[in-house]
């Protein structure tokens, strides 16, 4: 309800900066072209997330890997780890903030392990896998239209979903394996030894279950395929939609749309452009430097990161997108507000997300030592993955 409400007061502001002149009415029109598609996209693959949970799809695979897991504590958290990557990068950092969190933390609850590590890892590749593809971040599906627009203006073409992966793969893999190398560190004792294999039975509609499943398992080569993603969403929303009226009405109520999320990123979307137009660009330029060298990704990347933990990751986005200028460092900027949100609780809306499944399923792990753990390891992702990013883009320059 606060992230309505904060929308709500974004939108009125966004109102009054367009009818006082601050921000023209083509601009504002020109921004609302530009994130619809974003928007419907984000709500049809939150329903679509949604439905396939209420399935039983993601508690049916928990319950493999604890199977599959045979007993090695370190091999099922390994899996985890896949399957919250996997999770991110084709449905989003919400999807595995949201959904996967209870369904570790029920796993690791079964298997008679603490549920804290599972549920950290969750939260932290949430963030840091979210770098790979277009559909995996809002930031992203952002920075794939600027970014097309950059490599047209250079003589170039729309690079689509493949090239944004080519440009992101290295630092990607760079975002994942850190977290992973710090968790296994912190937890080793937690993550070392055996549990017992005890998986209850469920019992879903094997309809519901197994149409989910198809559709998912349909939807994700889509989205990497070219065709607009919210195409593609809101078609596998349509399905799932129809065959749960038909089986289980009762399951789609009002709260299956982020309305919230999206009355907050419409407010966000006006109120920064409505500061680009007071000169918030040129302000921020003269902090977040110039060029591909090595010091200048890094110098973006970190203010980026900064930025985001001061305000969360969309605005900050937002705001440093004019500064970006080409592609090299638009992946760089993403790489500081994405794998760099790790440090606030309100550094990625995921990450409260996050905290009130916690708290729902009676996990308690305090902001405190949260912030303590990004502290190590926000900065040291983002230094690395920045520096992967340099290196696969051909090590140019190190100093601008």
């Amino acid at each position: 309800m606060r992230s309505a409400v904060l929308g709500v007061v974004l939108l009125v502001i966004g109102t009054i900066a367009i009818l006082t002149g601050v921000l023209p009415a083509p601009e504002a029109l020109g921004i609302a072209d530009r994130v619809w598609p974003i928007l419907l996209f984000v709500v049809a693959i939150t329903v679509v997330a949604e439905l396939a949970a209420d399935a039983g799809l993601f508690t049916l695979v928990a319950s493999r890997l604890v199977r599959w897991g045979r007993g090695s504590t370190w091999l099922l958290w390994l899996f985890v780890v896949a399957l919250a990557t996997l999770s991110t990068v084709f449905l989003s950092l919400d999807t595995t903030a949201v959904l996967l969190t209870p369904v570790v933390i029920t796993l690791a609850r079964h298997a008679g392990l603490s549920p804290v590590p599972f549920a950290l890892t969750t939260v932290w590749l949430a963030c840091t896998a979210s770098l790979l593809l277009p559909v995996s971040n809002l930031t992203n599906l952002l920075a794939e239209h600027a970014i097309d627009e950059a490599a047209t203006a250079s003589g170039g073409g729309p690079l689509g979903p493949g090239g944004f992966a080519a440009l992101m793969v290295v630092p990607a893999i760079i975002a994942v394996v850190v977290p992973c190398v710090v968790l296994a560190i912190v937890y080793r004792r937690q993550l070392a030894g055996a549990y017992t294999v005890d998986v209850e039975a469920q019992d879903d509609d094997r309809v519901l279950l197994w149409t989910s499943g198809l559709v998912v398992l349909v939807l994700l080569p889509l989205l990497v395929s070219g065709i607009p993603v919210w195409m593609s969403a809101v078609g596998a929303a349509v399905i799932l939609v129809v065959v749960f009226l038909i089986r289980r009405p009762a399951a789609l109520r009002p709260a299956l749309v982020p309305w919230q999320l999206v009355l907050l990123a419409s407010g966000l979307f006006l109120v920064v452009e409505a500061a680009h137009a007071l000169g918030l660009a040129r302000a921020l330029a003269s902090i977040a430097g110039t060029g591909d060298s090595l010091l200048a990704l890094l110098q973006l990347a970190g203010v980026g990161m900064a930025s985001a933990n001061l305000v969360d990751n969309l605005p900050a986005y937002l705001a440093l997108e004019p500064v970006a200028g080409d592609p090299v460092r638009f992946a760089a900027l993403l790489i500081g507000v994405n794998a760099g949100a790790l440090i606030t609780p309100w550094a990625a809306l995921a990450t409260l997300l996050w905290h009130a499944r916690l708290t729902a399923a009676d996990v308690e792990f305090g902001w405190g030592r949260f912030i303590a753990l990004g502290f190590v390891v926000a900065p040291l992702t983002v230094a690395l993955a920045t520096v992967g990013l340099w290196l696969a883009q051909g090590a140019g320059a190190i100093l601008p």
